[in-house]
């Protein structure tokens, strides 16, 4: 097949929206299959893979409780449009369609085979609820739904109608499973870390950075290391002089040494307050056989197989993040256990499994439209009345 991926967010921004679509772009090269993605880029330096397409410069704006860096207005209508035309795709499959970005742009200007895949997971969305009359016409022309998460698609449900089929966000396994660690990590007196978007208040780490400081009064040698890129300083507010010191920021990763990461703490802590309909740094800690003590959001709750593979807190409870990180730093053999959990939970999230399980999504549409009809012209510009209206819409 050929297929073409819509990407709503910033390429050049770490996301992962942006890491699934584009470990998804890999998978199915790898089956065989000719890919296209996509998606807004605002780093015209940026080294960019050879499927991208750039659909214009982002801009920053409120969407589930963060901040997104979108493409929407004439010009990412013009790109989609030509992307479309000039693509020869059997098919299109669109992230998170609901988004004021590319993605709904290239719902109403497609016609043919489309599929969707779902995201996010927000029961409070303002942003779906007050654009339910616009987001339904282009619900409407997508003929398969995939979330990754019964959260995402209990959002899809109560905000757009319609269902989706299960099908989780994929990780490379392999690639995380074995590193060496950072140099001098993770050290004789334990560590703790943290990985994701340090400035992103829902990401949790001022809940962390509590607990650390709790810990750290007792244990001389501890230290937390907290990776991933933004200004950490408000989130380290309760951190007092006297600990900065056995506190590492250590930015952006490298690929490289994202994964060697997740190999150079004694546990890994995802403390994240909500907004997360599945949690990629979550499975690619789990790769890595990392002990993980995670916020029991539910989410996180179904990926750890309910504490199986890692340890549960009460979200945003500093205190009890504390008693259990303890309690692991505390307890090797716990450590070893969960660690060897994770390592086989996770295999039901690896790409060969996932990325095989979306294409006979891809073959079920191209088989089969609703009306018994398939789909032989692939997909082609919508040229009626009706799109046309929406994508001047999209051009205010």
């Amino acid at each position: 097949m050929r297929v073409g991926l819509v990407c709503p967010y910033a390429w050049d921004v770490p996301g992962g929206v942006q890491q699934h679509v584009g470990d998804l772009a890999d998978a199915l090269a790898a089956m065989g299959h000719e890919v296209s993605v996509l998606a807004p880029v605002g780093d015209t330096e940026a080294a960019l893979p050879d499927h991208l397409v750039p659909a214009g410069r982002p801009v920053p704006v409120p969407y589930n409780g963060s901040v997104a860096r979108v493409a929407f207005g004439p010009r990412a209508a013009a790109r989609v449009r030509r992307w479309i035309a000039e693509g020869g795709f059997d098919l299109l499959h669109i992230h998170e369609p609901a988004a004021p970005s590319v993605s709904l742009l290239a719902c109403w200007a497609a016609d043919g085979p489309l599929v969707a895949t779902f995201h996010t997971s927000n029961p409070r969305s303002r942003a779906m609820a007050v654009g339910s009359g616009a987001l339904r016409s282009a619900m409407e022309k997508i003929n398969g739904r995939i979330a990754v998460s019964e959260a995402a698609r209990r959002t899809l449900v109560e905000h757009l109608g319609g269902d989706a089929v299960l099908i989780p966000n994929g990780v490379a396994a392999d690639a995380f499973a074995r590193a060496e660690p950072l140099p001098g990590w993770p050290g004789e007196g334990g560590s703790l870390g943290f990985l994701g978007r340090v400035d992103e208040p829902r990401k949790g780490l001022a809940v962390l950075a509590r607990a650390f400081v709790r810990l750290a009064e007792s244990r001389p040698g501890l230290r937390l290391m907290v990776a991933g890129p933004g200004d950490p300083e408000a989130a380290l507010a309760d951190v007092p002089a006297r600990l900065r010191s056995r506190v590492a920021v250590l930015g952006r990763l490298s690929e490289a040494d994202r994964v060697r990461a997740y190999h150079s703490t004694d546990v890994f802590c995802a403390p994240n307050l909500g907004g997360e309909s599945f949690g990629i740094v979550l499975t690619e800690a789990m790769a890595a056989g990392a002990a993980i003590v995670a916020s029991d959001i539910p989410a996180f709750a179904a990926v750890l197989d309910g504490g199986g593979a890692g340890d549960l807190f009460a979200a945003g409870d500093s205190d009890d993040l504390a008693a259990r990180a303890g309690a692991l730093l505390d307890d090797g053999a716990r450590r070893a256990e969960l660690s060897a959990a994770a390592r086989l939970a996770v295999r039901a999230y690896d790409w060969g499994t996932v990325a095989a399980d979306v294409a006979r999504v891809y073959e079920t549409v191209l088989m089969w439209d609703g009306a018994g009809h398939g789909h032989p012209s692939g997909v082609r510009l919508d040229t009626g009345p009706s799109a046309t209206a929406l994508l001047r819409r999209g051009q205010v």
